[in-house]
């Protein structure tokens, strides 16, 4: 049987139609599956330390003299996996939060979006009075993962946090720096 242009060799295919067949057979599969050919697997469920490395902007203060403070933030910065897994590394990180300082009243909420080199992401929000007890180390507050999009969908979790303070940054502003490290329990389903 004779197929297209290729011609028959002792009722087999040709070498050459074989490549071909083959080339074209392993462009289809890398279309359809490309994490499968190239190796790459991402785990379902995982616990994952990470920091990020933040750089805070205030936006604006409200000040009520022996009141309170309220002052919206802008915090951006990038992800390092303490454990060199791919999970939460080398990631961007861009949050708006809600610093509130009132009397013994002092917090921050807010809500983050991290994005991967392919720009899928995750989106959290956190409590800085939300602290879990059981991490004492993670004393600053909590992050809970209320979803994703691309290889990020459907996931959950909870990251307990802690604040590591960083030298004041030159210039005018009022920047900050602060390292915050998570211990992350996550799941895609």
């Amino acid at each position: 049987m004779q197929l297209g242009y290729f011609p028959q060799v002792h009722g087999e295919r040709t070498v050459r139609a074989k490549l071909i067949t083959t080339a074209l057979l392993s462009g289809v599969i890398m279309a359809f599956a490309p994490g499968v050919v190239l190796g790459q697997t991402m785990d379902k469920k995982g616990t994952s330390p990470y920091v990020t490395h933040f750089v805070f902007r205030p936006l604006m203060s409200i000040d009520v003299p022996d009141t309170g403070t309220v002052t919206p933030l802008e915090a951006v910065g990038t992800t390092e996996n303490m454990k060199g897994e791919k999970m939460f590394d080398k990631m961007s990180a861009h949050c708006a939060a809600l610093s509130v300082a009132s009397g013994a009243k002092k917090y921050i909420d807010g809500a983050c979006v991290l994005a991967d080199k392919d720009g899928d992401q995750i989106f959290s929000t956190f409590d800085t009075r939300d602290v879990d007890k059981a991490q004492p180390e993670m004393n600053c507050g909590t992050h809970v993962i209320t979803g994703g999009t691309g290889k990020y969908k459907g996931i959950t979790g909870t990251e307990p946090f802690a604040c590591m303070a960083m030298p004041a940054l030159a210039g005018a502003g009022g920047y900050t720096a602060m390292d915050i490290p998570h211990n992350t329990s996550w799941e895609i389903k």
